[in-house]
């Protein structure tokens, strides 16, 4: 149980330093769709879709490998030294070319030069700060983790509302001084973009003592076998982008050209709302990827993964059924203008969705263990190929909700084929028949009280809905929650 409790308190803290900064991220999407229309916030999703790929492409594994052969037997500084070195070459690699041809990329990607250039800063100093965080999570150090990145976020949002917000007004009350002379009209995706640059200039910036104290050894061997264990995760968060993302670009393209940002912005702003799920599993993931890999050679580790995957279920069920019986509410804080709420019914399949994608992750945990990470390739190309067909289908003819049902579809996949073919790779006793009870029925109570425009509009169905899950809960897993939640 001590086990368990440490995991817990992990998990927490990294909780508190992935939802705080998601939250304030929740208040910058009532900032950005209450002063910006679905147009502008649809270009804004677009282009920050786009750089989720080429922040994969700089990372290419380095931090799950980190993870993996820093627990190994060898010497940590060496293992630190040698990523570190590989992040920071590669990503100067990276800045020179991409500056050198940035009129290219913008022409490619159809976006404005300048912010071409904001993105590319922006990619290369998240990036060079990869490492120093990794290294925070392997020391179990989550508090200083958690508090540098809840202050880039902090940064992040205080420059939005200065520039979106306070800044006009200043402008505005003194056409002829200081803060008229630095406001550009018109320029609200450049600014939300210019506040971006800042916040991870500044964290980089706290990180600088790594680079300086590291002793810049580098160990061709070690990097060689880290860069062949992870190659395959480059292919996974690829392929892991083309689900999460590229469903906003196909949007853009595929949609007739008068309304595709418009439906992008109102689809982005309803998504968010899914995100209450995301928090949830990259809290865990957070917590979960050292902790499987430490407890790997324990005889009881199957076991231990098996546990830990049905408590992440019982909780996260319980999560979906309280964010879909509240959504309506929800919206009213995250997203203020209600031109945006036509995208509202995506909502339940979004979280579904991102729910698959955390019990996925939890059952990945095989293949990394036997280290054969080209498998969760393999399983997330599968996944993308199916988000792509299926949005390329669905989209002409069902708009957003066509993406929407495309994702459901692809984590929903990535899910079952991980469970099945770790059956046979790495057995681990999962608790099937709970694990299928509780996520069934939460599902099946969250469709009903979304769906069904009686029972939404009176909340009644769904606060009785949540009330009797959580008495199952309680009454299935009473021995396990008391001994967990007991004092010492």
């Amino acid at each position: 149980m001590t086990t368990y409790k440490n995991l817990f308190k992990q998990t927490l803290i990294y909780g508190v330093a992935t939802v705080l900064p998601r939250v304030i991220s929740f208040l910058l999407v009532g900032l950005h769709t209450q002063l910006m229309p679905k147009v502008s916030y649809g270009e804004i999703t677009i282009l920050l879709s786009y750089m989720v790929f080429f922040n994969v492409v700089l990372s290419y594994g380095m931090e799950t490998a980190f993870f993996r052969f820093y627990h190994k037997d060898l010497d940590k500084k060496e293992v630190i030294s040698t990523s570190m070195v590989s992040i920071f070459w590669s990503s100067i690699l990276f800045l020179s070319g991409a500056l050198l041809f940035q009129k290219s990329i913008a022409s490619f990607l159809e976006v404005d030069k300048e912010y071409v250039n904001y993105a590319i800063w922006i990619l290369a100093f998240d990036a060079l700060t990869i490492i120093p965080f990794s290294q925070l999570r392997a020391e179990q150090r989550p508090i200083r983790y958690a508090t540098i990145k809840i202050a880039n976020v902090i940064i992040n949002m205080l420059l939005n509302v200065f520039f979106l917000a306070i800044l006009p007004k200043l402008a505005l009350h003194n056409p002829y001084g200081f803060w008229s002379s630095i406001y550009v009209t018109d320029y609200q995706i450049g600014y939300v973009f210019l506040a971006n640059l800042m916040a991870s200039l500044l964290t980089f910036l706290v990180f600088i003592p790594n680079y300086i104290k590291s002793n810049w050894f580098f160990n061709k061997v070690l990097w060689k076998q880290m860069i062949q264990y992870g190659w395959p995760i480059l292919f996974a968060g690829l392929a892991f982008g083309i689900n999460e993302h590229f469903d906003k670009i196909l949007l853009g393209k595929l949609l007739p050209e008068k309304i595709a940002k418009a439906k992008v912005g109102a689809y982005a702003a309803c998504y968010k709302i899914g995100l209450f799920m995301v928090l949830y599993r990259t809290a865990y993931t957070l917590g979960i990827e050292p902790f499987f890999f430490s407890q790997a050679g324990n005889s009881n580790a199957p076991q231990t993964y098996a546990t830990v995957t049905k408590y992440f279920v019982i909780l996260g069920s319980l999560i979906l059924l309280v964010v879909v019986v509240f959504a309506n509410v929800i919206k009213f804080f995250l997203v203020r203008q209600p031109e945006y709420w036509e995208a509202m019914k995506i909502v339940p399949l979004i979280i579904i969705a991102n729910f698959f994608l955390g019990i996925y992750t939890s059952l990945s945990v095989w293949y990394k263990l036997i280290d054969r990470t080209i498998i969760g390739a393999y399983i997330s190309v599968v996944g993308a190929v199916i988000t792509l067909v299926l949005n390329y289908l669905l989209i002409p003819k069902f708009s957003y909700m066509g993406s929407a049902i495309a994702t459901i579809a692809a984590y929903g996949s990535m899910m079952l084929i991980s469970y099945f073919m770790g059956r046979t790779k790495y057995p681990i006793p999962f608790d099937m028949p709970k694990i299928l009870g509780y996520l069934g029925a939460s599902i099946l109570l969250a469709c009903i009280s979304f769906y069904v425009p009686v029972l939404r509009e009176t909340y009644i169905f769904g606060i009785i809905a949540i009330l009797g899950f959580s008495y199952y809960i309680y009454k299935n897993e009473k021995e396990v929650i008391l001994k967990t939640f007991k004092r010492k």
